[in-house]
């Protein structure tokens, strides 16, 4: 059975796509440990994550009780111009260091 050239176009772009997603979304999580885990040892945590956060990516960060949450979310470049574009996110999540002067967002 033979595949047309418009069907193996798309689903080249798809694949390539997904790869992205998928790579992206490593990303996100790397940024969102490294945010956790600052912000955990009493230093800024945004800062930490958006270096190692992919392009466009928002670093948040929340502190419930004696835990930072960390949210790393970023665009998803898609090929084609008729794709929506879609977000992935990260997260991870840090206990407070004993000693430390406390989380800062």
């Amino acid at each position: 059975m033979a595949v047309g050239l418009p069907a193996l176009m798309l689903l080249l772009v798809a694949g390539l796509t997904a790869v992205d997603a998928v790579t992206t979304r490593a990303g996100c999580v790397d940024a969102a440990r490294e945010a956790a885990l600052a912000a955990a040892r009493g230093e800024p945590g945004p800062p930490a994550g958006a270096r190692y956060a992919p392009a466009g990516a928002e670093v948040t960060l929340a502190v419930t009780g004696d835990r930072v949450t960390a949210t790393v979310r970023a665009p998803v470049g898609t090929f084609g111009t008729r794709l929506p574009r879609s977000t992935v996110s990260g997260v991870a999540v840090a206990a407070l260091e004993p000693g430390a002067p406390g989380p800062v967002p």
